[in-house]
C-alpha cells in the first residue's frame, strides 16, 4: 500500500523565514561598540561627569532629553536637530519649553568623534548620557543597550501628539506610555524623575489662580504662591519651583512621599497618588526606595528601547544638530 507523503508545514517554514530576516537585522545590544569604538561609553561617561561638575543641571537635562526623544516615534535623536535646511526643530515645540543644555550634547559628541569618527550615534549619546546622568544624580546604575541610529528628519509637527502636557490627566499620561510599551508600574517609576529639577511657574499657575486647587496642601500652596506671585508669569523670566525641596538633586523616592502629602507641583503628580491603578505603586515606592530604584531602572530601559532605528536605517550624524550633508 502506498504511503502518503506528508504535506510541508507552510506555517513552520514561514516562521523560519521571518526568524531568518529578523536575525539578519541588527538589534540593540550591550557593549555594541566593543569592536568599533571600545572607549565610546567611557568617553561619554567622562564627559557627563565633567559637565556635571561644571554645570550640575546638565544631568537633569540628559534625563529629560531621553524622555522627549524616545516618546516621539523613536529613540533616534530627532530631538537634537535644529532649524536648518528646511528642518523645523522639535526643540521649538511648546512641549519642549524650558529644555536646555543641547549645546553640551555636541561637546560629548565631539569628544567621541575625535576617538571614532562617524561611528557612535547621537541617539546612543542621548541614551548613555541619560544613564550616566541618572547615576550622577544618585540614581541607580543602569545597564543600557546600544546600536541606535540617528533620524534624518524632525517630528516637530507631531510632538504634541506624543508628549503629554504638564497638566494632562493621569489617564492620558498612562495611555501615552502604554502606547510605547511602558506599563503602569514602570510609568509610576518614571514619574519619579520629578524628584529632581524644577517646574516653571508658567506650568503650574493654573493650580493657584484664580483659586487654589483644593487638592493642594494649603501650606504648600501658600509657598507656591510666594514663588509664583502672578497668574501670568513671564516665560522668559527665571520663575520656577523645585520639584523636591528636600533632595532637589537626588533621584529618590521622596517624590512619592511628597505627593502622598499633596505636595506635587503638577496635576499629574496629584492624580498619580489618588488614581486607583497607580496609588498602590506610589505607596510601595514611598515605603521602599530600593523597590523604586529597581522599577525606575526597568522603566528607563523600556523607554530607551522604544522603536529604535537599527541596522541600515537612518544614519550616524557627524554633528548632532544636523542631518549629514545639511
Amino acid at each position: 500500500m502506498a504511503t502518503t507523503k506528508p504535506r510541508p508545514n507552510l506555517t513552520f517554514f514561514f516562521l523560519l523565514l521571518v526568524l531568518h530576516f529578523d536575525l539578519g537585522k541588527s538589534q540593540l545590544q550591550l557593549n555594541y561598540y566593543t569592536n568599533s569604538c571600545s572607549k565610546a561609553e567611557e568617553i561619554i561617561k567622562q564627559q557627563v561627569v565633567q559637565l556635571y561638575n561644571k554645570h550640575g543641571n546638565t544631568a537633569i537635562s540628559w534625563v529629560r532629553n531621553l524622555f522627549h526623544d524616545c516618546m516621539v516615534k523613536s529613540c533616534d535623536a530627532s530631538l537634537l536637530l535644529v532649524n536648518r535646511g528646511g528642518v523645523v526643530s522639535e526643540q521649538t515645540a511648546e512641549r519642549s519649553f524650558g529644555m536646555r543644555n543641547f549645546k553640551y550634547v555636541n561637546t560629548i559628541k565631539e569628544a567621541v568623534e575625535q576617538e571614532c569618527p562617524l561611528t557612535v550615534s547621537c541617539a546612543d549619546i542621548v541614551a548613555l548620557s541619560a544613564r550616566d546622568g541618572i547615576a550622577m544624580l544618585g540614581g541607580p546604575n543602569i545597564e543600557m543597550k546600544t546600536g541606535r541610529r540617528d533620524s534624518k528628519e524632525s517630528y516637530a509637527t507631531v510632538v504634541e501628539e506624543f508628549i503629554p502636557n504638564h497638566n494632562d490627566s493621569i489617564s492620558l499620561v498612562l495611555s501615552s506610555f502604554q502606547a510605547i510599551g511602558v506599563d503602569i508600574e514602570a510609568t509610576v517609576a518614571l514619574l519619579g524623575a520629578h524628584s529632581v529639577g524644577r517646574v516653571h511657574c508658567k506650568n503650574l499657575v493654573q493650580r493657584l489662580y484664580p483659586t487654589v486647587d483644593e487638592t493642594l496642601n494649603p501650606s504648600y500652596a501658600a509657598y507656591l504662591k510666594r514663588r509664583c506671585p502672578t497668574p501670568n508669569p513671564d516665560p522668559n523670566a527665571v520663575q520656577y519651583v523645585r520639584n523636591d525641596l528636600k533632595t532637589p538633586m537626588i533621584i529618590d523616592n521622596n517624590y512619592y512621599n511628597n505627593i502622598l502629602q499633596h505636595k506635587g507641583l503638577l496635576t499629574v503628580d496629584e492624580e498619580l497618588a489618588t488614581e486607583p491603578r497607580t496609588a498602590p505603586y506610589v505607596q510601595k515606592m514611598a515605603d521602599d526606595n530600593e523597590y523604586f530604584r529597581q522599577q525606575f531602572s526597568r522603566a528607563v530601559v523600556l523607554l530607551s528601547e522604544n522603536n529604535p532605528l537599527i541596522g541600515d536605517e537612518g544614519e550616524i550624524r557627524k554633528n548632532c544638530g544636523y542631518v549629514n550633508g545639511n
